[in-house]
């Protein structure tokens, strides 16, 4: 979007009503806010429903609908919340100002000048062309939901890997593909969130990137502009944390301490799982976390995403190392308490 400013397309000022009337407060939000998630937009993805139509195809009218069904979460430009949504919408206004479709964009703006080899807007997923699907783990490796890419666009649609992703990054912080003074608009954070960005700290280094997930893959690409360090990774399925491994190989290259992983898990009998099944909820968190079993282990479920496996660390103590979740229970007083992070 960057880029079709530079071209004079569109202003980061521009609000949504000359695209989008459907969508709540359009008057108030601008392009900027969609880039830097401080729009309101609900993220339909945090939906019940999302699950019941994630792989089938969805044209702009539609997405629109959906996105507009879900109104604003709170006022535009008074905080940073991540919707997918945003970028959504930033897609559909990108094919309307070039009048030429996202894949196009996509392969005239970024692809081809920066020489990629391997990045493209996918589609149908094809074996055949050295692409692959994603997995979960629960006590065994599934095949995961193959989410139908005309619903995300630009929030997840772009297919790429490791050397491509590295390749970009650097291109991008030496000004092959925006100047150095839109660079500059990317890179400025408010609450580590830039338009576009995210900050990381990492030791005493920051650096600059995005991480993304979508059905069972997920990705993150981080530089550090003082060492001219790109480091990406991509993986099509993981039963430990992205994060773990990227702390692990920058504690290496930054030559500081880190500690290997130890997984210790204990068997629990089916009575004292049956001690923690339900659903819980929170003032302080907007989710509801259901609570089930199958067969000797419990999983966990968030409203509208997939259910994920539990290890036991302790007789009420449970583990999701993917994300770094640890659910901590209380049977007597019948509550739960969750860490993360």
């Amino acid at each position: 979007m960057l880029k079709a400013i530079e071209e004079n397309k569109i202003s980061l000022n521009q609000s949504l009503d000359k695209f989008f009337p459907e969508i709540e407060n359009l008057k108030k939000i601008t392009i900027g806010n969609l880039l830097n998630h401080r729009s309101g937009i609900h993220d339909f993805t945090n939906e019940k429903s999302y699950s019941s139509y994630n792989t089938e195809f969805k044209s702009e009218k539609q997405m629109i609908e959906i996105i507009a069904k879900g109104k604003s979460d709170f006022e535009p430009n008074i905080k940073v919340e991540y919707s997918n949504s945003n970028y959504i919408v930033l897609s559909y206004i990108l094919e309307k100002i070039y009048k030429k479709s996202h894949a196009t964009i996509l392969d005239s703006k970024i692809i081809k000048p920066l020489g990629l080899k391997n990045t493209y807007f996918g589609g149908k997923i094809q074996i055949q062309n050295s692409e692959s699907y994603s997995y979960h783990f629960i006590n065994k490796w599934d095949k995961g939901t193959e989410t139908d890419l005309s619903i995300l666009m630009g929030a997840g649609a772009i297919l790429s890997n490791s050397t491509d992703l590295n390749t970009f990054i650097e291109q991008l912080f030496n000004g092959k593909i925006i100047s150095q003074k839109s660079l500059s608009v990317m890179t400025t954070m408010s609450d580590f969130n830039g338009m576009g960005m995210l900050e990381f700290q990492n030791f005493e280094e920051k650096s600059y990137g995005h991480n993304g997930a979508i059905d069972d893959f997920q990705s993150i690409l981080s530089y550090f502009p003082k060492e001219k360090l790109s480091v990406a990774l991509t993986s099509n399925g993981l039963n430990y944390p992205i994060n773990n491994v990227l702390s692990c190989a920058l504690s290496c290259y930054f030559n500081k301490p880190f500690a290997m992983p130890i997984f210790n898990y204990v068997e629990l009998k089916p009575e004292v799982l049956d001690l923690y099944l339900g659903q819980y909820t929170s003032k302080l968190i907007p989710i509801k976390i259901t609570i089930t079993k199958k067969g000797n282990k419990l999983l966990g479920q968030v409203m509208g995403q997939p259910a994920f496996p539990l290890e036991a660390a302790a007789i009420n103590v449970f583990k999701f190392e993917q994300v770094g979740l640890v659910l901590e229970f209380d049977a007597d007083k019948k509550e739960m308490i969750l860490k993360q992070g």
